[in-house]
């Protein structure tokens, strides 16, 4: 059996865990990256067998005939996988230069290409925004003339909420255009106003063995538009409530139209004061900013383990029951520079008791994160609970008893 290619092993921070999760299941995995080996986290480096390191890990052409030359010399790849989105259309590439199954670089490009990705949808008859593709501020522009106000911009290959704007007005597109210049492609669509759920899945040959609804708490772009927020994400116990059903229907149909074998998904849907499920955008990928350790807390399960074996043998062995609701929390400190100072947080230790599940806060003398680039900003706190009532309590304390202050 030949190895199976990991890219990028070492980051995004969740990496390290899914390539324990494969060598744990038998697995001989070969990591590539362009971080030195001795640089990869101890996780990563003790589950790889083997290890490429290129110059640039974009520089696609290259690193495509890289791995085609280093493949015979550990006795061959047979499966390639990612769970980086800015890695997907390179994983295509090698599976399609290895001859190995998976994704190919045109089943791939609708998960990459927001555009693409709900025309496909369009054709299969599921509700999504109406939307237009735009390469230059004219073309946003007539999109905007044609969609009507309020809107919403986006970058076509773009990953969470970064360089996405709420348009309500002709002046407010005119400040959002000059704020991404950077970016080639957006997407001009339709707002939705609603609450904003996901539809999480793993799958095997085509198979949903698992999925995961969770409610994020506020609306991301309220969130990443305001720096006293602490937002949540809310993976949630109970899936039979009728609300959610809707969403959950769409979801099975969106995975289904993509031709999505296996593998994580990470779908964003909005449920309308009207109870209509809208589609928002899906990835072939987990969840990230450690939504997997939600979703695992929510189960007392190993996700990163029963991907890695979904994948490989076709299967999840463990059951798998959702016994509470999860809550990650994530804080931003008032004030710029350094660490200074954290309250609250071993009153709340003591009142929620076992409940607060995990706590990762930068210590004090650390130099604070640009929160407009991170969602985990300085910091996390995850708290669980059967009832949803007392966990939304508990996650709205954290929000405001828990401060960090900076100087």
């Amino acid at each position: 059996m030949g190895a199976c290619l990991f890219l990028s092993p070492g980051y995004p921070a969740e990496m390290p865990l899914f390539v324990r999760g494969l060598a744990a299941c038998g697995v001989r995995v070969a990591g590539l990256g362009d971080q030195p080996v001795g640089g990869l986290p101890p996780t990563a480096a003790h589950a790889l067998a083997h290890y490429l390191q290129v110059r640039n890990l974009w520089d696609e052409d290259a690193t495509v005939e890289a791995v085609r030359r280093w493949a015979p010399t550990i006795g061959g790849i047979d499966r390639v996988e990612v769970l980086w989105e800015p890695g997907m259309l390179l994983a295509a590439r090698l599976r399609e230069a290895l001859g190995v199954p998976g994704m190919t670089v045109a089943q791939t490009v609708p998960f990459r290409d927001k555009e693409s990705m709900k025309l496909v949808l369009d054709a299969a008859g599921i509700r999504t925004p109406r939307h237009h593709r735009a390469t230059s501020e004219a073309e946003v522009r007539a999109a905007a003339e044609r969609l009507g106000y309020p809107l919403i911009i986006k970058p076509i290959a773009g990953a969470g909420s970064a360089d996405t704007y709420r348009i309500g007005s002709g002046d407010e597109l005119e400040a959002a255009l000059a704020k991404v210049r950077h970016v080639k492609e957006m997407s001009v669509e339709e707002f939705i106003e609603g609450e904003e759920f996901t539809f999480d899945t793993i799958c095997a040959e085509g198979r949903i063995l698992f999925h995961n609804c969770a409610w994020y708490r506020p609306k991301p772009l309220v969130a990443r538009s305001n720096e006293w927020i602490s937002p949540q994400t809310v993976a949630l116990k109970d899936l039979t409530v009728p609300p959610l059903q809707p969403g959950l229907e769409l979801g099975r149909r969106v995975v289904e139209a993509l031709g999505f074998t296996s593998g994580f998904t990470h779908m964003e849907w909005f449920l309308t004061p009207r109870g209509e499920a809208v589609f928002g955008e899906i990835g072939g990928r987990p969840p990230g900013a450690r939504s997997v350790d939600i979703m695992n807390y929510a189960c007392d399960a190993d996700l990163f383990h029963a991907w890695a074996e979904a994948t490989t043998h076709g299967r999840i062995s463990a059951r798998i029951e959702r016994r509470y609701n999860a809550a990650h929390v994530c804080k931003r400190a008032q004030g710029q520079g350094v660490i200074r100072r954290i309250d609250g947080l071993e009153r709340l230790r003591r009142d929620f008791g076992p409940w607060l599940v995990h706590a990762e806060l930068l210590p004090v003398g650390a130099r604070r994160r640009d929160w407009k680039q991170t969602l985990l900003s300085d910091g996390f706190l995850i708290v669980r609970h059967p009832e949803l009532s007392t966990l939304l309590r508990m996650a709205d304390r954290i929000g405001t008893d828990v401060q960090l202050y900076a100087s």
